[in-house]
């Protein structure tokens, strides 16, 4: 029956040094350029012109720019222009046949940004933004503008075109120039570049450093019908983030009549962080949009972290200092949670989560934001007695209503749950009150339900013992199923009813995890026990709950090296992993009742070290003769586990030629 409900691992056979590719230059970008820029859709399109511009930015951020020039042309073309430096165009010493500028544009992780050298802050750190771009555009021109002289260099799909010459002199100019239009091999032959979402970029830019001027241009033939987009803008902004939060709240009404905005240098380290934050009069959420070195983090990090500490250690302060008590029930969520705010941090050398930096994961940067911001809002907040009154007033309310909710929803979860109370002493819950990352483990017997217990997490983790094996429901009665106390155990503790009364919603946990002895009679235990889910709770395999825990049936051990099998060929697998002096000692566990908590928790119940197997059915289905419709997975849990022994007798007769010596448990 286990072909019904998991996936064989795939056939390893054939595989030698053959298979084994080595993709060079920037081949690996134009194979997997999901793995640069996250995909190849709109988004992915976009963040082509987001690495350009980030470089740019670099050198504006650095003090070396003070321009940049962003259009959009005719062919789906992209340019982006700045007047800094300019890309060195001397030979490398690495690579004295090619410029510094060629091995920008063909190599991976090159670049001036991975030391403090050139760039003190920068948002490009792994030194593939150019090149990757390079490698996805189907054609891509750079010009740099040095010491009074033009160079020029053309590029296809990443290999150039020529050499790199001199296009003459210059006087008035210095600088980068990039100019590209997308492979349609890559992103599709209609994929098109919106005016819009350049320009919302471009602009977003130019709030976050207020010494760049970015000037946008875009042909007015792309400008569809009631498109606002400008097809020509000079954007600078004096005022930083205050300018970027005014116009984004546009006439929104807010409770307070100016922005907590400011901007700080950290004490005794390099960076700086900017702020604008303000509450609207409405009840909706509202938002906080990050970056770090002018790079958008989407999904937030260490230094939104920061300013919700900030924000929250300071009006708890300021509560306690009047006399509100109820400030202390606020938290960092319902400061945050109901403003709108803006965040923008320069720091050396951050961190960020993937190549898109989607999220910044720099630990020091949650503290230095905190540290800046604190006291610049200690003082906001004193400055005008009224002003904080409303807001402390309004985040008091917030909390109100969140831990009003959360009762509400305990409540209901102890009035659906009360019929635990009935269960022997066997059910030891978990202790969160949601089901939100919640985990209730069936168990074979006492003392593997002791053993699981103590391994357990006590706040997510719950551990149900089960007396022997449970019913066969497929071959049993109405009568013998409603009087068995094993399944009016389990119906009991997951509180979401059975058959038609069946409501995942009601669902006490998260996930429901079969954890039975990794031998055969743990596999009769767990085809039962997922028969009765199949059966009686079809939903809950159908909504992806029901999950297969994978203890060891071996331990080995030499000196201080410890690994554990699942079966004899994964035993057989780990034992070619040992080498040295010493002999290997190899135990087989008796069961889970035998197996220390520790090693059952590290094993088997531990999160972040598991292997858990999802149960789910195959939907496949076939014909009768007459043309009925027939499930094949309702036919063979009937004839496995139906009352029918006959079509278990002939299943046995049509397999056993499949059946080894080495894979009997005797």
């Amino acid at each position: 029956m286990a072909d019904l409900f998991q996936t064989l691992p795939e056939d390893e056979q054939g595989y030698s040094a053959k298979d084994i590719e080595v993709l060079e230059g920037l081949e690996p970008v134009r194979r997997r350029p999901g793995m640069y820029i996250g995909g190849t859709d709109e988004r992915a399109l976009h963040h082509l012109v987001a690495e350009l511009l980030d470089n740019a930015m670099d050198e504006a951020v650095a003090g070396h720019a003070t321009r940049i020039e962003v259009a959009l042309e005719q062919g789906n073309r992209v340019s982006v222009r700045d007047n800094g430096r300019g890309i060195p165009i001397d030979p490398h010493p690495k690579f004295r046949d090619k410029s510094a500028l060629e091995v920008i544009l063909t190599t991976l992780h090159s670049g001036a940004k991975f030391t403090a050298k050139a760039y003190q802050t920068s948002g490009g750190l792994h030194g593939v933004g150019l090149s990757v771009v390079n490698a996805l555009a189907q054609e891509l021109t750079v010009e740099v503008a040095r010491d009074r002289k033009l160079w020029r260099q053309v590029y296809a799909r990443g290999l150039p075109q020529g050499p790199l010459e001199p296009a003459g002199a210059v006087h008035n100019r210095r600088g980068t120039t990039i100019v590209f239009q997308p492979d349609p091999e890559i992103f599709g032959a209609h994929a098109r570049f919106i005016p819009a979402r350049l320009y919302r970029m471009a602009r977003s830019k130019a709030y976050l450093h207020r010494g760049v001027e970015i000037r946008w241009s875009c042909d007015s033939a792309l400008l569809g019908e009631g498109d606002k987009t400008p097809p020509e803008a000079t954007l600078h902004f004096p005022d930083g983030l205050r300018d970027f939060l005014q116009a984004v709240m546009g006439e929104r009404a807010t409770l307070v009549p100016e922005p907590f905005a400011g901007q700080a240098e950290f004490s005794g380290k390099a960076g700086r962080v900017e702020w604008a934050v303000t509450w609207p009069a409405d009840r909706d959420d509202g938002f906080t949009s990050s970056y770090c070195n002018t790079v958008p983090t989407p999904e937030g990090g260490s230094h939104e972290q920061g300013l919700r500490s900030a924000l929250l250690r300071a009006i708890k302060a300021h509560g306690e200092m009047i006399g509100n008590r109820k400030v202390a029930q606020i938290t960092g969520d319902d400061v945050l949670g109901g403003s709108c705010a803006l965040l923008s941090l320069f720091i050396p050398d951050p961190q960020f989560q993937g190549q898109t930096k989607e999220k910044l994961s720099s630990p020091e940067a949650a503290k230095l934001v905190e540290a800046a911001i604190k006291d610049h809002f200690d003082h906001w907040l004193s400055a005008d007695p009224a002003r904080a009154s409303a807001l402390l007033d309004r985040l008091v309310e917030r909390a109100e209503e969140r831990l009003r909710r959360r009762q509400e929803k305990e409540q209901s979860r102890k009035t659906a749950t009360n019929r635990k109370l009935r269960l022997p002493g066997k059910l030891a819950d978990c202790a969160r009150s949601g089901a939100d990352g919640t985990e209730l483990f069936l168990v074979e017997g006492d003392s593997a339900g002791g053993s699981a217990k103590q391994a357990r997490r006590r706040d997510t983790q719950a551990v149900l013992p089960l007396r022997g094996k449970i019913l066969n429901v497929a071959s049993a009665s109405p009568e013998k199923l409603r009087g068995n106390q094993e399944v009016q155990d389990i119906g009991l503790a997951l509180g979401c009813g059975l058959r038609k009364d069946f409501d995942v919603n009601k669902l006490r946990y998260e996930r429901v995890i079969i954890m039975t002895d990794a031998d055969v009679d743990g596999a009769h235990i767990a085809s039962l026990l997922i028969t009765f889910f199949f059966r009686e709770m079809p939903g809950l395999i159908e909504a992806g709950r029901l999950f297969l825990a994978q203890p060891p049936l071996y331990r080995l051990s030499q000196g201080g090296k410890v690994a554990y099998a699942r079966d004899e060929e994964d035993r057989e697998r780990l034992l070619e992993g040992f080498g040295g002096k010493g002999k290997v000692e190899v135990s087989r566990f008796k069961g889970l009742g035998e197996m220390p908590p520790g090693q059952l928790k590290e094993t088997t119940m531990d999160p972040d070290k598991r292997t858990l197997l999802r149960v789910v059915i195959q939907e496949a289905t076939d014909l009768d003769e007459d043309g009925t419709e027939r499930r094949l997975a309702e036919e063979r849990v009937e004839q496995l586990m139906g009352r029918k022994a006959e079509l278990r007798f002939a299943f046995i007769q049509e397999h056993a030629r499949f059946v080894t010596a080495d894979s009997l448990d005797v």
